[in-house]
């Protein structure tokens, strides 16, 4: 049962990659839009989850917030680490790097893993959690598929990579669920995970997809892209709720 359900997650993924394919006309639009899904994802989701599943402090901060942090500085420093080597190369080094695409879609997809595997557990759980779980993962997987196309295109990646992509991400999460048959995750990992990925998630938002919208296009209706995003993810996390 929590394959048949994965595969509820694998259609939206796919949903939601061909939505931010077929709409190229209005890229300020999708952007802003997508940098809304995804700080609601971080700060409405994963922080949440994240603060609950880790229940510990190091040294007086939440072990959760301390990796989200942390996740946010790793994606800062891998980005400037590329841009010093690009400049001592003679290159531009404001110009995107397609791997930094591929690296953000590559945790996408973990990410997606771990929406499998948390179907998997509550159905180990019980019923009741299970569908609410379901619920959250299989709507919240729209805007997987439309971040993780959207990023690896961004980075200057090919469609085909970006689709290639896309398709990895839409898999994911039946891998996740499979796996439960095999292993149980600790609750404390998971937390630890979901902080460190939401830190990489907000950084991405915030340094590269928001300043972009708004670069030629500083319109209220991108501000409003935006604000709908996160209110999409208010309103899947109210109803699983």
């Amino acid at each position: 049962m929590p394959v048949v359900i994965a595969l509820g997650a694998f259609l939206m993924t796919l949903l939601g990659g061909w939505t931010a394919q077929r709409v190229t006309d209005r890229r300020h639009l999708i952007l802003g839009l997508a940098g809304g899904l995804m700080l609601g994802v971080v700060g409405l989701d994963l922080l949440p989850e994240a603060l609950e599943a880790a229940d510990r402090e190091v040294f007086g901060v939440p072990a959760a917030l301390l990796c989200f942090v942390l996740g946010f500085l790793a994606a800062h420093a891998v980005e400037r680490l590329l841009a010093v080597r690009k400049a001592a190369h003679g290159l531009d080094p404001d110009e995107r790097v397609p791997q930094v695409g591929l690296t953000a879609a590559t945790a996408m997809v973990g990410h997606s893993v771990m929406d499998g595997v948390a179907i998997g557990a509550a159905f180990q759980v019980g019923g009741g959690v299970a569908a609410a779980v379901a619920l959250a993962v299989i709507a919240h997987d729209f805007a997987d598929g439309f971040n993780t196309y959207t990023i690896t295109s961004l980075y200057g990646n090919a469609r085909r990579k970006a689709v290639l992509m896309l398709c990895a991400d839409a898999l994911a999460p039946l891998v996740g669920a499979a796996s439960t048959l095999l292993f149980t995750l600790p609750e404390q990992l998971l937390g630890i995970y979901l902080g460190f990925f939401g830190g990489v998630l907000l950084y991405l938002a915030t340094s590269d997809i928001l300043p972009e919208a708004h670069h030629d296009h500083p319109a209220l209706s991108t501000l409003a892209c935006t604000a709908a995003g996160v209110g999409f993810i208010w309103l899947v996390v109210g109803i699983a709720a």
